[in-house]
């Protein structure tokens, strides 16, 4: 399981760009960061999830 904003999700395995094009964020306006630790958008293709990780996603808005 890899828990994602607090829920639990079947995406062990997956590429991090995958999953986050699967839940409908667009990586062009997010921040992830799994186990505490910030991914850099360059390496979303290339991480993959594990059983266990914790991952944080925050959206950016605009506004004014």
């Amino acid at each position: 399981m890899v828990k994602i904003n607090g829920k639990e999700y079947q995406y062990e395995n997956k590429q991090l760009s995958a999953v986050l094009s699967e839940l409908n964020y667009d990586r062009e306006r997010v921040a992830v960061e799994i186990n505490e630790e910030i991914v850099p958008k360059v390496c979303y293709d290339i991480t993959i999830l594990n059983d266990g990780d914790i991952v944080e996603v925050v959206s950016f808005v605009g506004g004014g």
